[in-house]
């Protein structure tokens, strides 16, 4: 069996703890570091929650990628670093996994171009939730035969970005294969700006921010007489773990960047 030696960035987060959790529970993965921007030069063990876990802590990815032997950058951070995080991963031939939404079409290019360069696989997802994934692809189907969709998306009130990873992408799934349409009256007027949300392509997108909710979609599909909802909700972050398992099983194998699981899911 080959071993996969990972460094997850953003240990103390929400998400970097459960993936911390995956590497250490999976036989085929082993733990060789992680980045922690307020944590460098101690063992991972010292830091509270991380207790037997005897590995480096780098505030330097640089530092950490050049003392550290590892395959695969588990990066689920933020969207302010972990464009420099991926990027700087590929240039030190490691393959990035990572779950930071907010990438621009400019940097996927840039990332796409250096993936190219160094022959190695990079795999972003907007969602790592297998069920996530599954309600995007549903949705792509359903909008060949409803062109009438609404978007609404919820998540905690930390959430930084809006509208989410996820439901931008969903929606430009939906626009490849719907022909645009502006949906509403062609008289409809917003009496307070933003109610109707976003428009992307004609479709409508509305973000939620509350306490208590973690991450959760419904797409509305509306026809003559019948609404269609197709619904994700994932009520812990152990729920993510599964798709980021199969990314870095995945990202071994590829010479090529992948944005989204459902490129990698039959």
């Amino acid at each position: 069996m080959s071993i996969v030696k990972v460094i997850v960035a953003g240990p103390r987060g929400r998400m970097g703890n459960e993936a911390v959790k995956l590497v250490q529970r999976t036989d085929e993965f082993e733990l060789a570091a992680v980045i922690d921007h307020k944590h460098n030069g101690i063992n991972l063990s010292s830091i509270e929650g991380f207790q037997g876990i005897d590995v480096p802590v780098f505030s330097d990815i640089n530092e950490c990628f050049t003392k550290v032997e590892a395959d695969v950058l588990i990066d689920l951070t933020t969207p302010e670093v972990g464009m420099y995080h991926t990027e700087t991963a590929l240039k030190h031939n490691i393959r990035p996994v990572v779950g930071t939404t907010g990438f621009t079409k400019e940097d996927l290019a840039k990332l796409e171009s250096l993936t190219k360069e160094k022959g190695i696989g990079c795999i972003i997802a907007p969602n790592f939730a297998i069920g996530a994934i599954l309600m995007m692809k549903f949705s792509q189907m359903a909008a060949k035969y409803f062109p009438d969709v609404e978007i609404i998306e919820m998540h905690h009130d930390q959430k930084l970005d809006a509208p989410s990873g996820t439901a931008s992408k969903t929606a430009d799934m939906i626009a490849a294969v719907r022909e645009t349409k502006q949906q509403g009256h062609p008289d409809e007027k917003e009496t307070i700006l933003g109610a109707r949300g976003a428009n992307v392509d004609g479709m409508h997108i509305h973000s939620v921010r509350l306490p208590g909710l973690v991450a959760h979609q419904q797409v509305l599909f509306g026809s003559d007489g019948e609404l269609l909802t197709i619904r994700h909700d994932s009520f812990n972050r152990a729920s993510f773990m599964s798709g980021v398992k199969l990314a870095v099983d995945t990202v071994m194998k590829l010479d090529i960047l992948v944005y989204g699981l459902e490129n990698i899911i039959e």
